[in-house]
């Protein structure tokens, strides 16, 4: 069962903003400024919200249709928050094959967010990959830079325990 999407609420700071506002003004005179621009505003913020799109597209004049398909197009860019702990889930071909999106099925049901989302406190995120290089430890997960293989669904519990 897919949990259905939440939405964890925007939470800027004054001082956030204040940075992304001199980035913006920095760079927004320059040829190709957006992608800077995208980058720098995720560095402050950790995504790119629609609320931080907007106030780029404000400063900029971009229109914002195009700076949230710049956003969506390339996978370095978040819309959504990461949570302390970044939980990514292989679906390359011999992880999937030895059953990580069984692996991948189960930590949405426990962690009750869908894939590329954050739970409400912060603490996990979950996104999947397509290979991270550990064929031979299929299935894997990551959670940060900690490395999980030879995974079964029934190793989820205690992982997480840890992360508690």
């Amino acid at each position: 069962m897919i949990p259905k999407k939440q939405s964890v609420p925007f939470v800027g700071t004054a001082e956030q903003e204040e940075k992304l506002l001199a980035v913006i003004a920095d760079l927004k005179g320059e040829k190709g400024a957006l992608m800077p621009i995208l980058q720098q505003a995720q560095d402050i913020y950790g995504y790119l919200p629609i609320e931080v799109q907007t106030i780029i597209s404000n400063e900029t004049g971009i229109p914002l249709e195009k700076i949230y398909g710049v956003v969506t197009f390339y996978s370095m860019f978040s819309l959504n928050p990461k949570g302390r702990y970044q939980i990514s889930v292989c679906l390359g071909t011999a992880c999937y094959v030895k059953g990580s999106g069984d692996i991948y099925n189960k930590l949405m049901e426990k962690l009750g967010i869908a894939g590329g989302e954050c739970t409400p406190d912060g603490k996990f995120s979950l996104d999947a990959c397509r290979c991270v290089g550990a064929c031979g430890l299929a299935p894997v997960m990551l959670i940060n830079d900690e490395v999980y293989g030879r995974l079964t669904v029934d190793d989820i519990d205690d992982i997480l325990a840890k992360y508690a």
